[in-house]
């Protein structure tokens, strides 16, 4: 007879035991956010400390200037400067309207339509950034010049009459009226509305798309009730990296423009460099900035999404 003995079980293995991350290691993120919080600090905290001491002081450039905590040069600057601001305002958000009405399909046709012609088509939209702001500007002097083509063909169209009727142009002319500072709001921001756009676009699945033919949608209601609210981030950046530089601008207005069209940015511009009335430019800057702050808070609650692109 033989003897079964049952085998020993197997060793259990032992888990290691893991040592407490090093200090260092929690640190480490703090580090590598150092040099970012110093460049705002440096760059933005500290020249808005700067404009806001200069915006409560009085005197003058010969004299000198000194805190006094003169806060009545705000209301001051918005009771003699409020049509700059409301003008700003207008323009900015009609502006943005036009954008968002040109550059959302675009975007889809980039999205959903575009195949292999969408890289070129996005160089087109991003093409100029290859140039700089002013000489964009300067190039809608010539293209709505007195007697050029455009002003022809909107005379030959009667457009101009409706336009006058509205007070966007003067007669057969385009340059120096609101019209054309808004053409050239509009051209110079308008691939800051596309590129958002088109990032939102691109997220959606396509599946969502062939689920609404299935459930027999139109393709009306399918980019109403589906597209649409999808792509919302992207309307919401898109407007809002157009309203708010469009907004302060004043290159447009002062090139495209006349001292009918002035916007609030010429306002502080010519008081910081030319009346050379710091507090003043500083309490319009501050005046603009709230105003922004409080329309964009607004507007992003009102739109009912935070998830910005």
């Amino acid at each position: 007879m033989t003897t079964l003995t049952e085998a020993p079980p197997p060793p259990v293995p032992t888990v290691p035991e893991r040592k407490p991350p090093r200090r260092r290691g929690r640190l480490t993120p703090y580090w590598l956010l150092l040099p970012g919080i110093l460049w705002l600090l440096v760059f933005f905290a500290l020249p808005m400390v700067y404009q806001a001491s200069t915006s409560v002081q009085t005197g003058s450039l010969e004299e000198g200037y000194e805190v006094t905590w003169h806060v009545a040069t705000y209301w001051d600057a918005l009771s003699e400067y409020w049509p700059q601001f409301v003008r700003s305002v207008l323009y900015a958000g009609t502006a943005t309207v036009l954008c968002l009405l040109l550059g959302y399909p675009l975007a889809y046709l980039i999205a959903f339509r575009a195949g292999r012609w969408r890289n070129l088509i996005m160089i087109l939209v991003i093409a100029p950034f290859f140039t700089s702001f002013l000489i964009r500007t300067l190039a809608w002097k010539t293209i709505l010049a007195d007697g050029g083509p455009v002003v022809g063909a909107l005379n030959t169209l009667h457009v101009l009459d409706v336009t006058s009727w509205l007070g966007l142009t003067a007669g057969d002319r385009v340059l120096a009226t609101p019209l054309a500072v808004i053409c050239g709001l509009t051209y110079n921001f308008l691939p800051f509305m596309i590129l958002p756009l088109y990032t939102s676009l691109e997220r959606i699945d396509p599946r969502l798309h062939e689920a609404a033919g299935d459930l027999y949608a139109r393709p009306w209601t399918t980019f109403r009730k589906v597209t649409f609210p999808l792509s919302m981030p992207g309307v919401v950046s898109g407007t809002l990296l157009t309203f708010i530089p469009a907004a302060g601008d004043y290159v447009n207005a002062d090139l495209l423009g006349s001292t009918d069209t002035r916007m609030v940015g010429n306002v502080i511009q010519s008081q910081f460099l030319r009346i050379l009335d710091y507090p003043t430019a500083a309490a319009l800057s501050f005046i603009l900035m709230a105003a922004i702050l409080v329309m964009v808070s607004l507007y992003i609650r009102r739109s009912g999404t935070e998830d910005l692109v």
